[in-house]
């Protein structure tokens, strides 16, 4: 295996790009995973990377030389510091992988339930409910306009993989997308909604979740089927969004299991 020293390598400064430009990432279709845990998720989707990358103490650590070879392609290897320079972590594990976006969007009409995202800003957020919405098997998601990038390094790391198994639609008006899904769409409000407990959760669901602090917008809201609350016993005047989605994703499920 050759050794990549120098920053000005073209493939370095495309994967350091790739890595912290959305533009790039959407100008090229390309984006970078970073560490095992997400390569490995990557590969067990049966999709094949386009570049796989060590750092030179990552390719004698006998993990990744098995990513290397499930992965069938020969692994370019760069001197720890080139590594560090293209990774978005501080203490880079010495793993990544650049892959190709998926050309799929959701087909909202046939879709058996999905997330719609309103100007969540957190890629933390974003990826915990990408997360857990894949975890409670809800396979599509549709970003609107000022969300975090969904491929960006924060979100897939928060994601643990779940890109990998969901259909991810961004920048999109929410309010067209949100008609073409047809089913029940459920908006949360912090008080004055159905306890989640209580509502008809049965069928179809989009999950409406808006912004940190301001939640759904007044003009989104008002396309909602139903409006949920979840009952809090403390002082916190709201849930985390990420929390709540998760909340909202295991009572739909309950749901769905005594259907």
């Amino acid at each position: 295996m050759s050794l990549i020293a120098s920053r000005n390598n073209p493939r370095v400064r495309r994967w350091r790009a790739l890595t912290h430009d959305a533009r790039e990432r959407r100008k090229h279709r390309r984006a970078m995973i970073e560490g095992e845990n997400l390569v490995l998720a990557f590969l067990q989707s049966g999709k094949a990377v386009e570049s796989l990358i060590l750092s030179k103490t990552g390719s004698s650590h006998a993990a990744f030389i098995g990513l290397a070879r499930q992965s069938g392609k020969p692994p370019t290897v760069l001197a720890d510091r080139v590594f560090r320079w293209i990774a978005d972590t501080e203490a880079p594990a010495g793993i990544a992988a650049e892959i190709a976006l998926p050309d799929s969007s959701p087909d909202l009409k046939t879709s058996t339930g999905c997330v719609f995202l309103e100007g969540i800003q957190d890629a933390g957020n974003v990826g915990a409910i990408l997360r857990s919405a894949a975890a409670f098997g809800i396979a599509d998601a549709v970003l609107g306009r000022g969300c975090a990038d969904a491929w960006s390094p924060k979100v897939l790391r928060a994601a643990m993989g779940a890109h990998f198994s969901m259909r991810i639609a961004e920048n999109a008006d929410l309010a067209v997308d949100i008609g073409h899904f047809g089913g029940t769409v459920v908006c949360t409000v912090p008080r004055g909604g159905v306890p989640l407990a209580d509502a008809d959760l049965s069928g179809r669901i989009g999950w409406l979740f808006g912004a940190e602090g301001q939640g759904v917008s007044d003009a989104l809201a008002a396309r909602a089927t139903l409006r949920v609350s979840i009952p809090m016993s403390g002082i916190a005047e709201s849930l985390n969004v990420a929390a709540a989605a998760a909340i909202c994703f295991y009572q739909s499920s309950l749901a769905g299991a005594g259907a």
